[in-house]
């Protein structure tokens, strides 16, 4: 995997957008212009999709990678429909190993509209998408999973081509290692979680802590160790 962290300088011209109030997208981001710097704050009026198709509009048709720890139905099929009509030129997803236990439904949704290639599981809980073409290099991150959620929320967007680089060898790796990523357990995926995302590529031993069962926990929140 690439460096853990990705540093640079904060960018002139960032506006910080107050979109608590608004009802919509568009109001609440406004214009998306080369360069960007966009943060901002709302209800969760919107959801990431309706984001990311704000987003769209400015680009024209792009490559899109979501990384989510849950996503809904209704959500799943609003970006299946951006893919159909040519708005996203290609689709991946990075979710979380519980997706498959927490809402089987909405998984095989998921598997089903984009296939198993364009879906990668790991214990994910950040959330971040890219949005590429010739043009445009959109990082969006924030608070948002891929679903509508009426909490406060949060989203930033940069066009930014070193930190686009950065996310986008850090999930290639990620896609070329568990090409299989639907046959492995959680249990698998937990132990092979310290091994992925280490600079040196070897396990954390952290894997003695965690429950694997599907309602397991760390067992270092409950103040116990193995030590």
């Amino acid at each position: 995997m690439p460096a853990p962290t990705f540093k640079r300088d904060t960018l002139k011209g960032r506006k910080i957008r107050k979109a608590i109030g608004e009802a919509n997208v568009a109001e609440a981001v406004c214009e998306i212009t080369p360069g960007c710097e966009v943060y901002g704050l709302t209800m969760g009026k919107w959801s990431l999709v309706d984001l990311i198709e704000h987003c769209l509009r400015a680009t024209g048709p792009a490559d899109v990678m979501i990384s989510t720890w849950t996503a809904a139905g209704a959500d799943i099929g609003f970006a299946n429909a951006l893919l159909k009509n040519g708005s996203i030129r290609s689709m991946r997803f990075v979710v979380d190993a519980s997706f498959q236990i927490r809402q089987p439904a909405y998984c095989a949704a998921l598997r089903d509209a984009f296939g198993d290639s364009a879906i990668r599981v790991t214990e994910n809980h950040a959330k971040f998408v890219t949005i590429k073409n010739e043009s445009w290099n959109l990082v969006l991150r924030g608070s948002m999973n891929l679903n509508e959620n009426r909490r406060l929320e949060s989203f930033e967007i940069s066009d930014c081509p070193a930190m686009m680089d950065w996310l986008t060898e850090t999930i290639d790796a990620l896609f070329e290692k568990q090409k299989d990523t639907f046959d492995k357990s959680r249990h698998d995926r937990r132990e092979l979680f310290g091994v992925e995302w280490s600079e040196d590529g070897a396990s954390q031993d952290d894997g003695k802590y965690f429950d694997p069962s599907p309602l397991g926990v760390d067992l270092r929140r409950a103040g116990l160790s193995y030590d």
